[in-house]
């Protein structure tokens, strides 16, 4: 059950207006980056830590619940760069995880009322049940444009800088191996770097058997008749383990196929290398272009990494390309059954363009 909020008269506090007239209970506070620069705003009065992550913005209109949910977030402060957040409230069926996945929220305005029949809750209920910090009244139009000139960095949410602000590796994934629809019989293996559960619903609209597996798990000695890479949190090169057993599967030669996270994984595996991304492409609106046939997608992705283009081994090619940076969106090897994207074909939140990859998988095996 979500916690109750407290709120006061006006004369007590001030922010976020409420049906009744009242105020939601609020304090000053403060968003801090590591290189010193400060952005204030207010934060519930329940918040009473101090929390830190990286932090990074996201430019998408809508989905601030599948936004909070995905693993991908893990570890992060997200920056919500649209205006008003929390205006249609919160719908659990639409999250992409069991939990809330950030460490903390900025927004420049919260609404604590929703207004859409499908919603339960309101955005400061949900946040509160789950001890997630929330900083409002922030100029974030203002903090996007210091990342974008400065890099994602580390920072804290609270009344006073965090002493220390060192960023821990985080690894979301299933403890131990689920089986779903194991009447089929084709067989995919899901390897779970932080997997959305969307990437999991596209692959259960198909005729599949589908094994998700641990990210560090070794399936490679076991039958199956592709693998799926998901993504996931941090540095791909953190995942040793997974890379070892990509490259294993690479071997193989069954078809493979990698989102976000697991693009660089299977990047990684053939040889290439990764960078960091000086702010990252985290939107529903990323415009990239298909190399073979020049056809553009508008994209939804999350990412803060990328392959670079020049340590492709022979026999890869770079087979989508950011139209706003040219850095790599998807990788392709020329003659053996392996692909992968950089953004999110499974696309929730945002546009269902890419979707078609799936079948293009399934149609692999």
């Amino acid at each position: 059950m979500a916690k109750k909020l407290t709120s006061t008269k006006a004369t007590e506090t001030h922010n976020n207006r409420s049906k009744r007239g009242d105020f939601f209970s609020t304090h000053i506070a403060r968003l801090d980056l590591a290189d010193g620069t400060a952005f204030m705003g207010m934060a519930p009065d329940w918040q009473t830590e101090t929390y830190v992550g990286e932090v990074v913005f996201n430019t998408g209109m809508t989905g601030y619940v599948e936004s909070l949910t995905d693993p991908s977030y893990a570890g992060q402060i997200l920056v919500f760069t649209y205006p008003l957040i929390g205006n249609y409230g919160v719908n659990i069926a639409s999250a992409e995880s069991d939990k809330i996945q950030v460490c903390g929220a900025v927004v420049s305005e919260a609404a604590l009322h929703w207004s859409h029949t499908g919603s339960d809750r309101s955005l400061l209920q949900w946040l509160h049940s789950q001890n997630i910090p929330i900083l409002m009244g922030v100029d974030t139009r203002a903090v996007t444009k210091y990342l974008r000139t400065k890099g994602t960095m580390a920072g804290s949410i609270g009344t006073r800088p965090a002493k220390d602000m060192a960023l821990q590796k985080r690894f979301v994934s299933v403890e131990k191996p689920i089986t779903y629809n194991p009447e089929c019989t084709k067989k995919v293996i899901l390897v779970d770097c932080g997997s959305k559960e969307n990437i999991l619903r596209s692959l259960r609209k198909l005729p599949l058997q589908i094994k998700r597996v641990p990210y560090d798990y070794d399936y490679s000695n076991e039958p199956y008749d592709g693998v799926l890479l998901s993504n996931g949190p941090g540095d791909p090169s953190d995942y040793q383990p997974t890379i070892e057993i990509a490259r294993k599967a690479l071997h193989i030669g069954k078809p493979v196929f990698g989102i976000c996270l697991g693009s660089q994984i299977m990047g990684l595996a053939a040889g290439a290398k990764t960078y960091k991304l000086k702010y990252g492409h985290r939107g529903h609106n990323q415009p990239c272009l298909e190399t073979k046939t020049t056809k553009g997608y508008i994209t939804s992705q999350n990412h803060g990494y990328a392959i670079a283009e020049d340590s492709l081994p022979k026999g890869w090619f770079a087979s989508f390309k950011n139209l706003n940076d040219a850095s790599v969106e998807g990788i392709e090897h020329r003659t053996k059954p392996f692909f992968s994207v950089q953004f999110h074909p499974e696309a929730c939140p945002g546009p269902t363009d890419t979707e078609w990859l799936f079948e293009r998988f399934y149609t692999s095996l």
